[in-house]
């Protein structure tokens, strides 16, 4: 490990345009790599988050909720490619419903009609400002380009995420990879998020054009709908900073949670990746940390821009540090050190950043075909104002590897999705084709089919000892 890891890197981010203030962030998580820092938060150091306003419980008036979302903007990261589902665009292109003349809705055509929506119903101008990645960009911007009234007072419909070299493990240099040199880059993290609404100059110029707050949420969680009543409360509330945080259930097995750092009382995040393999089952307990993090953000726009202006966008952010192999679909290729952060860690960062609970409806991600399921079924409506409402508890859906990418699950319900308005649960083990008009029903397993291949067919139930035709 030397100086000339560093070097080399910086000069390949130059050499790229990769703007100053993420240049800037990836030094000194490099300089903190090298010191051998992993960015680990030990159970000992810390205490549960407890005590949070519930959104439930909020009391708003519509006047009110209109004039603070009326001065709200909503940012949505839309970086990812959706890999893990052997995507190679923006995963908030995939199809994720059908509209009532069955023509398929991306993520994307989803986000506009709730925005739309909450425009109509509230007045608010409400931009939709997106963080594209490089990759991400082109194919986002096309879509959007069919609706023309959604640009707001000639603000930006996005701005891009930064990119960084992946760092081999051996000496910490950027890795070559000729067979595919886009693999020799990696995304920072959305906690890229700061250094890259810097460089774009975004905070600055939603602040000019009267905007006060900002929501910020995962494209693939379209339970993050823009609120009133919620924004209503973090204008109350005075805070620069908020984080909406829901209550864990037997499904919630990874993701980041606020705690309480025991040295100064100041609230912190842990992501999965941060937390000690010893740590791991107390980290999950329920009963002892109550909450998981939604990733959805509020800031207050003058607190935001005052601090990326104080430290030109370089927050002193915890490093995670991630292993992966350069080419992620071939685990023989050379092993990697992918530098990260957390967004959500801003939260120790802004003196007075505060949290509230929020009902399971604002958390709706698609990380994994048994997620897309779900969403596709009919466990969700699709309302007029293009919210995704439950209408029966969500079963958990437990899907076998093959069906892990979207083109092998789309194949393997190409007659759409299951019933699973009655099902408590759905484990399918190897390979199964669903016809049409299948009913799953109560805890339901399908086992590796005879032969390895299997049909569900047309009209079927699928229950706790297989298939009922």
């Amino acid at each position: 490990m030397s100086d000339r890891g560093l070097e080399l890197a910086q000069d390949k981010m130059r050499a790229a345009g990769v703007a100053t203030a993420a240049i800037d962030t990836f030094t000194r998580f490099y300089r903190l790599l090298e010191e051998g820092a992993t960015g680990l938060v030990r159970e000992d150091d810390v205490e549960p988050l407890t005590g949070l306003t519930r959104h439930a419980d909020l009391d708003v008036p519509d006047e009110e909720a209109a004039e603070a979302l009326g001065r709200t903007a909503i940012i949505k990261l839309n970086g990812g490619l959706g890999t893990s589902m052997g995507m190679d665009k923006a995963k908030s292109l995939l199809e994720v419903r059908r509209d009532e003349a069955g023509e398929p809705l991306s993520f994307l055509d989803v986000i506009v009609g709730q925005v739309r929506a909450a425009r109509r119903s509230t007045g608010a101008r409400l931009p939709l400002v997106l963080m594209n990645s490089f990759r991400t960009q082109d194919d986002t911007l096309a879509a959007l380009a069919p609706y023309g009234d959604l640009a707001v007072d000639g603000l930006p419909l996005d701005f891009l995420q930064n990119r960084e070299p992946k760092l081999r493990a051996d000496t910490l240099e950027p890795v070559e990879w000729p067979a595919d040199p886009t693999l020799e880059w990696c995304p920072p993290g959305h906690g890229d998020l700061y250094p890259a609404l810097h460089a774009g100059g975004v905070v600055h110029a939603l602040l000019e054009a009267g905007f006060r707050y900002a929501s910020v949420s995962n494209s693939d969680n379209l339970g993050a709908t823009p609120d009133g009543e919620i924004a209503a409360w973090f204008a109350r509330s005075g805070a620069p900073y908020a984080a909406e945080m829901c209550l864990k259930t037997p499904a919630d097995v990874k993701g980041g949670q606020l705690v309480v750092r025991k040295a100064d009382g100041r609230i912190i995040q842990r992501e999965t990746a941060q937390t000690h393999p010893d740590d791991m089952d107390v980290s999950l307990d329920p009963t002892r940390h109550r909450y998981f993090h939604t990733n959805n953000l509020w800031f207050d726009l003058e607190a935001l821009a005052a601090e990326l202006d104080r430290t030109g966008g370089v927050l002193e952010l915890p490093l995670i540090r991630n292993s992966k192999t350069v080419d992620p679909t071939d685990g023989d290729s050379p092993e990697v050190v992918q530098i990260e952060s957390a967004m959500g860690a801003a939260v120790a960062v802004f003196d007075g950043a505060t949290a509230i609970e929020v009902g399971r409806e604002r958390f709706l991600p698609v990380k994994t075909t048994n997620d897309l399921l779900l969403l596709r079924s009919d466990v969700y409506e699709l309302t007029d104002d293009f919210r995704l409402r439950a209408t029966a508890p969500a079963p958990l859906v437990q899907l076998s590897k093959t069906y892990k990418t979207i083109g092998a699950f789309d194949e393997r319900f190409a007659a759409g999705a299951p019933s699973l308005r009655g099902a408590e649960g759905l484990s399918v083990a190897g390979d199964w084709t669903f016809g049409a008009d299948v009913t799953v029903v109560g805890d339901a397993v399908l086992d590796e089919p005879e032969g390895g291949v299997g049909t569900v067919p047309d009209g079927a139930t699928v229950a706790a000892d297989g298939v009922r035709a």
